[in-house]
């Protein structure tokens, strides 16, 4: 009986968590107003690792910061995922280095920086933890996330990775693009290799989400980081390509709720008539 109780107290425990994440404060916005987007939400950029970050705060809930790939900003993240993850999270939609409302300077472009950039804009936030998206370029900004700072992070879904970043220069064939910022991001790619030894000690609930056709990343990389990651997802979309979450935004938001609503971590089984002493020791 002991047992029992013990077990429906954690699993009551389990649920007051999930509850209280759904309920959490409102984040206060940090920084300056500069404008707003086209929706309305106010546009804020705050000092923070040596450049100013542009941001904006939609929806309510848990917070999740949402980092975009490259060459993109906080405007190309498809409305339907926005207005889909914002009626259960409050969302931090960030502007990467040199990219939207936040500057860069002349320090070379990294992961473990565009990572230290998200860590800076949840510190001037007062953010301790969050739950973390991030698309393409964005995914592997993730990747070094839950590396280097798993303890700021509760989820984490990475859409379209890689474990290898000269893939990506490789499908550009040679082209160099032609805005600076975006060049420095290739450049800044093509060192990416991901640690694959260190993916096993990642604790966080990770899903990967990738399309059977992505010809940028293909699916090899979400298939070795999620075999590689205890406990992580792994959703693939028939036919899908690197521009996944925009061909069906629907379907991307339906999987990424069933991830983030879904508390998978399941407390140990109990039987009810297990005995509550131990057997007593054999001579």
């Amino acid at each position: 009986m002991a047992k029992l109780t013990q077990f429906l107290i954690s699993g009551a425990c389990a649920l007051l968590i999930t509850a209280t994440s759904a309920l959490a404060d409102p984040i206060a916005p940090a920084g300056k107003a500069i404008g707003q987007d086209g929706g309305g939400h106010t546009i804020y950029q705050v000092a923070a690792n040596g450049i100013s970050i542009g941001y904006k705060l939609i929806g309510q809930g848990a917070p999740m910061v949402m980092i975009m790939g490259l060459g993109g900003t906080a405007e190309h993240w498809p409305p339907q995922v926005v207005e889909a993850l914002s009626k259960t999270h409050q969302l931090i939609l960030m502007d990467n280095r040199g990219m939207g409302h936040t500057t860069a300077n002349d320090t070379a472009f990294s992961y473990p920086l565009f990572a230290a950039d998200v860590i800076g804009l949840l510190d001037a936030l007062g953010v301790k933890r969050s739950d973390v998206l991030g698309y393409s370029m964005g995914s592997t900004i993730t990747q070094e996330l839950l590396l280097q700072y798993p303890g700021r992070f509760n989820k984490a879904l990475i859409h379209a990775t890689s474990t290898d970043g000269s893939n990506v220069a490789k499908a550009l064939h040679g082209r160099v693009p032609a805005d600076p910022i975006v060049a420095r991001q290739v450049e800044a790619t093509t060192h990416w290799k991901t640690p694959l030894d260190k993916l096993p000690a990642i604790p966080n609930q990770v899903m990967l989400v990738v399309g059977t056709a992505d010809n940028v990343v293909g699916t090899d990389s979400s298939k070795t980081i999620a075999s590689a990651i205890p406990g992580a997802w792994l959703v693939q979309f028939k036919g899908a390509t690197h521009h996944l979450m925009y061909e069906t935004p629907e379907g991307f938001s339906a999987a990424a709720l069933t991830f983030f609503e879904t508390n998978e971590t399941v407390p140990p089984k109990i039987e009810p008539n297990a005995s509550v002493a131990p057997p007593p020791a054999q001579p």
